[in-house]
């Protein structure tokens, strides 16, 4: 019997070829989406869970309790740990302190000559560590022991990976790295490279003993000053009590932790929290090492994407079934006669269907596995980290597949297998059959367009808003702009670079500072306005930079004028936003006004206001800000070039000159370089990840669509052949015939319109409120994606339509 079902469902589907060639192919593609979608949605589920203790470990967060906006912050107070260890004794051994190392150059080998190799490592690939570090975090040792490799200074543990890279494979235990050339550390441990889904992804443990000595802290009694780099994390005991409680317990203790060692006025304000380790990865209103996250809305929005996709396949094939049923009827009814029963009836076309499936199952994982490179870096995806052809991903292949068979074949089958065999037998079915059906295909066509409208309408805002991005006046001249990272200065040293280049021809105006006036690490501090005695509940973000930082980046003076060039802090020139927030309203009123900022006591003369610009991304509003001089913290050089040709050879030339005057003054450090456009763009990665699926799911969303309403037209068309012939000779037109085809579905795309904008409304709004600028949804996006949608709908019911306008009257009347 079963050898029977599968050898009626191989002649029924080559006998309908063409159709089923449609439904393998919207098949296809939706099950290779389903299938993609999943493992990226696992990808991102598994982040930190190859930890055993990740259920316990957890990260503290600083929280502002008078603040409007929960934004938390990673960084904790130096001295902090020391303090909790006293105030928490049964977690002495399950608290560390992680502080990271932004950028610093790694010497390995000789001391001079060309044996000396060195490595500008960023990305967070060092890290000042406890042995306590590897108590909580999981790591598989080769050598050294994790209770004693980093227990001395200057001792570090390198992971497999980036011992490689240093050293290649020869023995590594006492090998010597030398740290921005200023710091030695010996090799005491090795340990395999940390998996990919992992908040902690460094290569470099330098041993946190030696931290103060390189300076990458605050003072050791600095209760004021934090560092989103260093961040604290704690490993709660196993207990049979509930964690949350046991989380709310340690929360509560915090809150007197805070009143005996932070100063009152701090005390006010600052309450710690607990972040379990397993949502770090998903909390996109903080910081993490890894620097990337995802919002859990993302991962839904994903699985949500991956069913309509799926469910739009679906649809393709209850249509193309249920409008071929009335050409089958006839065979259901001989079958009935001959003694069928309607179950094996269901049987028999359910085979049918799981045949289709079966083959798009296999099509689609190849799909995958030839897309899986191209999906991977559009979600960033660490190529390698995840495969199609593991157990659980193959398993979850099959269970769509059996799905998909039930979702699409269920309905037909039924259908099919309810004719009455003798109306069946008298061909009486078509008449009440097509009035029963049209109805559902409207419907499931009106539901299909719906899902692809929504898609369509995202891709369009999506789209808007990186537009916003590229063209949005950040307050400054973001174009032909250098930035080049700088070590340590000795003094002299920038005024040797700054003669060096400013006589290159092609340089316009070069500046030193902090950084660039957007930046993704920025310097928040307290300051104290004329004769206020305590601060004012908010922070300004400084920007430490010389007196050709306005010219170099374009900022504009409002009032006043630049400050006089200076070593340390001396003049100050704030931004419109902290004017405002001080009570003045215009720029003229706060010029002369004394202020002491970053930690002093001695107020200084505010001698100018600049217009606002964007000190991050457009997620964030304008904060108050300071701009002063302070050459300590000049890490960042800005090179403003006279051209904005592009990276034309004659930049090329200027670069390679820039690097030579760069490394003749810091020989023993690596030169590197950004655009200052390129660095921005970095800024919105994400977003560019969410515009590029978006548009690549609309297409696949759209071409499953059309692939259906094709097949359903040109079943029409095959059915109304002699209607058409009639009208034809009856002295209808082209246009006629082709309205006659058109004009039903056009409707339809317009319900499918009206239904999906408020959905697609909601959900890209919904988005839009994670940024302080952003782009207005208007009504020309919903008008565009119904012309769209039309257009293609028209274009698809136009090649079967006009075939059968053109069809000579004469041969599909022939018969009659």
């Amino acid at each position: 019997m079963l050898r029977n079902y599968f050898t009626t469902a191989f002649r029924a589907l080559k006998r309908n070829w063409n159709y089923s060639t449609i439904n393998v192919l919207g098949l296809t593609l939706g099950l290779a989406s389903c299938l993609l979608l999943f493992v990226a949605v696992r990808y991102e589920l598994s982040f930190d869970k190859h930890n055993k203790n990740a259920d316990r470990i957890y990260r503290m967060l600083g929280s502002d309790k008078t603040a409007t906006e929960d934004k938390p912050g990673v960084g904790i107070t130096f001295p902090a740990l020391a303090a909790l260890r006293t105030e928490f004794p049964e977690l002495k051994h399950q608290l560390t302190m992680v502080s990271q190392v932004r950028s610093a150059v790694v010497s390995v080998g000789g001391p001079t000559g060309t044996d000396k190799k060195r490595f500008q490592e960023t990305n967070n690939v060092i890290a000042f560590a406890e042995p306590e570090y590897f108590n909580l975090f999981d790591y598989t040792w080769e050598k050294g022991s994790p209770q004693t490799a980093l227990a001395n200074p200057n001792t570090v543990v390198l992971t497999d990976r980036i011992a490689h890279k240093y050293f290649g494979d020869t023995n590594l235990m006492g090998k010597t790295i030398r740290l921005d050339n200023k710091m030695d550390f010996v090799v005491t441990g090795i340990v395999q490279a940390p998996l990919a889904t992992t908040s902690m992804p460094f290569d470099v443990f330098l041993a946190h003993a030696s931290i103060l000595a390189y300076g990458n802290t605050s003072p050791p009694d600095d209760w004021k000053s934090t560092y989103s780099g260093a961040q604290i994390y704690m490993m709660l005991p196993p207990t049979t009590a509930n964690a949350e409680s046991q989380v709310a317990r340690i929360e509560r203790q915090l809150v007197g932790f805070v009143k005996k060692y932070h100063d009152p006025e701090d005390a006010q304000k600052l309450k710690y929290v607990l972040q379990p380790l397993t949502d770090i990865h998903f909390a996109t209103n903080t910081s993490n090492f890894a620097q990337r996250s995802i919002s859990i809305e993302m991962i839904w929005a994903m699985v949500l994407i991956g069913l309509f996709i799926l469910v739009t396949a679906c649809i393709n094939f209850i249509n193309l079934a249920t409008a071929q049923a009335i050409r089958r009827s006839r065979e259901v009814g001989v079958r009935k006669v001959l003694g069928s029963t309607r179950g094996q009836l269901v049987r028999q076309f359910l085979g049918e269907t799981g045949v289709l499936t079966g083959i798009a199952v296999v099509m689609a994982l190849v799909v995958a596995q030839a897309s899986l490179p191209y999906v991977g870096d559009l979600l960033n995806i660490t190529p390698g980290a995840v495969t199609l052809l593991s157990p659980l991903v193959l398993g979850f292949l099959v269970s769509l597949g059996v799905l998909t068979t039930v979702l699409a074949g269920f309905y037909p089958a039924l259908v099919l297998s309810g004719y009455q065999p003798i109306l069946a037998l008298k061909g009486r079915v078509q008449a009440t059959a097509a009035g029963n059906y049209f109805t559902l295909r409207r419907g499931l066509i009106v539901g299909q367009f719906a899902i692809s409208q929504i898609l369509i309408i995202g891709t369009i805002i999506a789209y808007s808003q990186m537009e916003f991005f590229r063209s949005v006046d950040l307050g400054y001249n973001r174009d032909a702009v250098l930035t080049v990272s700088l070590p340590q200065n000795e003094p002299g040293q920038l005024e040797n670079l700054r003669a060096k280049l400013t006589s290159e021809p092609g340089v316009k105006s070069l500046s030193f500072g902090m950084s660039s006036p957007s930046a993704k690490n920025n310097w928040t501090t307290s300051f104290r306005f004329e004769n206020d005695d305590k601060d004012p509940g908010y922070g300004v973000v400084m920007r430490p930079a010389d007196t050709a930082y306005v010219r170099t980046y374009g900022l504009k003076l409002l009032a006043g004028r630049m400050y006089q060039p200076a070593d340390s802090i001396r003049e100050l020139v704030i931004n419109e936003t902290f004017m405002k927030r001080l009570g003045f309203q215009k720029p003229e009123q706060v010029i002369g006004k004394q202020m002491a900022v970053a930690g002093g006591t001695v107020k200084k003369p505010i001698v100018g206001v600049v217009k606002d610009f964007n000190m991050f991304s457009l997620r964030d509003k304008v904060e108050p800000s300071v701009l002063t001089t302070q050459r300590g913290n000049y890490v960042s050089m800005a090179i403003k070039l006279s051209t904005a040709e592009g990276r034309t050879k004659t930049i090329s030339q200027l670069l390679n000159r820039v690097e030579t005057a760069w490394t003749a003054t810091y020989p023993e450090f690596v030169f590197s370089y950004e655009f200052l456009d390129e660095t921005l763009a970095n800024f919105y990665k994400s977003e560019e990840k969410l515009y590029s699926l978006l548009q690549l799911l609309a297409v696949i969303a759209i071409f499953i669509g059309c692939l259906g309403l094709y097949g359903v037209v040109a079943f029409m068309a095959e059915t109304r052949t002699k209607e058409v012939g009639i009208r034809k000779v009856l002295g209808a037109s082209t246009a006629h015939i082709f309205s006659l085809f058109s004009v039903d579905f056009v409707r339809l795309v317009l319900v499918a319109l009206v239904l999906s904008s408020p959905v697609a409304w909601y959900v890209m709004n919904s988005w839009l409120k994670d940024f302080a600028y952003k782009i207005d949804i208007e009504w020309w996006v919903f008008a565009l994606a119904g012309l769209v949608a039309v257009g293609i709908a028209l274009l698809t019911v136009s090649f079967q339509s006009i075939k059968a306008a053109l069809t000579n009257p004469v041969t599909s009347l022939r018969s009659e």
